[in-house]
């Protein structure tokens, strides 16, 4: 009989062994990657956590909350949610339909009767259905005219700015992902509740989850771990506060660790049972709207998730951008697996890490040549922002030059005879065009958007690269200027020749 009792434990022991291993390998292997990948992106700080069975297998912090006072990431560490935020308003109206307060095939106007919105002139039926998936006709640009607020009702006056914008296309006919879809639903939310969005998410889906340690909106956070935001400029992180958004709180600004995120992941995968949340209102959430061509290869929208069929697997996901933080979930329903990336840095390499490392803990081998854009876009706004900056140099030494001669009389003011007048005109008007073309270019080039937006989101270089042009073409404009409207002053020469003083 002991004889069998210890053939058993060996037995087991030899199972478990080659298991653990499996394990530690595994985990060596995504720590590489992910220290490897935060130092290709920049990025200061990561937290990661991987979620199995209803249990936290993995979780670990990378790099820095704060750069400047050396403080690491921690699984306690807060970092904004960005568009993941959007299950989170998803799923509240979900449970509002359970409840019977409001159907998703409704109007909007049901809700909101003043939104109406116009595509070619004509107003539009846009039900709750085409907010979640995005196929309301909202062009994504509308991200541009979100006020910087943290008034009381800022979250009604980002509604509003649609009365000022018209539909890009018919409602239901196709996907266009536009951020304030879910700032139009959490004013839906408000409106059925009767209650600020903050309150109710935070009393219906964080309590209700036990995120004890999860806010609503930059004004909920007390806790001092929130980490500092960064953004990409001249091939660094750059510390970078934004201006606040709190009407788009709905879309983008929960906030968050990857302590309580791994119970939002159980919650979804089914392995984390809600009282007032039910499995199937969940369920119901992942269902993807396949009314619409896919945005994505196999991959359809769903209430504030992307689904994906890829073989015989489904993936739930959702990436999330913010102008100082970035985040990415993915689930895999058959195994119940989940895994979450929480960055402070806006980088899609944190969507490459999550991918990454779900295919690590799969046992699959990852080979990932990542090109991010604000990244690339910083690389050339760097070089293109040295030549400028040079340029600008040489000017300002010769238009010093021309001063400095101009203040010891080598050169004096000329009469502006008609063709120096046409000369400046045309000067004028040429460096007033230039200056236009700089303003305008955004708006003509990137489909409506505004410098203001560009210097909130694009990497720190952008909004130097936009000084610098200007000053350099200033002072391009007074050099020119000042050569056409002075003269150098002619002395004899001592073989009896005018000369001119160099």
């Amino acid at each position: 009989m002991v004889f069998f009792l210890v053939a058993i434990i060996l037995s087991l022991h030899a199972l478990i062994q080659p298991a653990h291993a499996d394990k530690v390998d595994k985990i060596q292997n995504i720590e590489v990657f992910v220290e490897e990948q935060r130092e290709i992106s920049k990025i200061p700080g990561i937290s990661l956590v991987i979620v199995k069975k209803g249990k936290t297998v993995y979780q670990n912090g990378f790099g820095y909350a704060d750069v400047k006072e050396k403080t690491p990431v921690t699984s306690n560490t807060l970092f904004e949610l960005a568009s993941t935020s959007k299950a989170f308003t998803g799923l509240a109206i979900f449970q509002l339909e359970k409840e019977g307060l409001l159907k998703r095939t409704d109007d909007v106007r049901k809700y909101i009767p003043w939104l109406e919105l116009k595509y070619n002139g004509e107003p539009q039926e846009i039900t709750i259905n085409q907010l979640l998936h995005h196929t309301s006709g909202i062009p994504s640009n509308s991200i541009v005219q979100i006020p910087e607020s943290d008034a009381d009702n800022a979250l009604e006056l980002t509604v509003k700015t649609l009365l000022e914008q018209s539909l890009n296309r018919q409602p239901g006919s196709s996907f266009e992902y536009a951020t304030i879809n879910y700032d139009v639903l959490g004013l839906v939310i408000e409106n059925i509740s009767k209650q600020p969005y903050d309150l109710y998410i935070k009393q219906h889906l964080l309590e209700e989850t036990g995120m004890k340690d999860s806010f609503v909106g930059l004004h909920q956070v007390t806790s001092e771990k929130l980490a500092k935001g960064y953004k990409i400029g001249f091939k660094r992180a750059q510390e970078y506060t934004p201006p606040t958004y709190s009407g788009n709180t709905p879309a983008a600004y929960l906030v968050s660790n990857t302590n309580d995120i791994a119970k939002w992941l159980n919650l979804q995968l089914g392995t984390l049972q809600s009282d007032t949340i039910s499995n199937q209102t969940i369920k119901d959430s992942h269902i993807p709207d396949q009314s619409v061509e896919p945005f994505d290869q196999d991959t359809y929208y769903a209430g504030g998730w992307s689904i994906m069929e890829k073989g015989n697997k489904q993936y739930i996901l959702h990436a999330g951008e913010n102008p100082t933080f970035s985040s990415y979930f993915i689930m895999q329903p058959d195994k119940q697996l989940g895994v979450a990336v929480l960055s402070n840095m806006n980088s899609t390499y944190t969507t490459a890490i999550g991918q990454g490392v779900m295919n690590l803990w799969d046992g699959n081998s990852v080979n990932i040549i990542h090109s991010d854009s604000y990244q690339n876009l910083d690389r050339i706004v760097t070089t293109i922002c040295s030549i400028v900056n040079s340029l600008g140099l040489i000017l300002s030494i010769l238009l010093l030059r021309i001063l400095w001669k101009f203040a010891r009389k080598q050169r004096i003011r000329t009469k502006l005879k008609r063709k120096k007048i046409v000369l400046i005109v045309l000067h004028s008007l040429s460096v007033a065009t230039i200056i236009t073309f700089i303003l305008t270019a955004p708006k003509i080039l990137l489909g409506g958007l505004n410098w203001g937006f560009i210097r909130v989101w694009a990497p720190t270089s952008i909004s130097i690269l936009y000084y610098s042009l200007i000053s350099t073409v200033i002072i391009y404009y007074l050099l020119v200027l000042f050569l056409i409207i002075t003269k150098k002053v002619g002395i004899k020469g001592l073989n009896g020749s005018d000369k001119n003083l160099g």
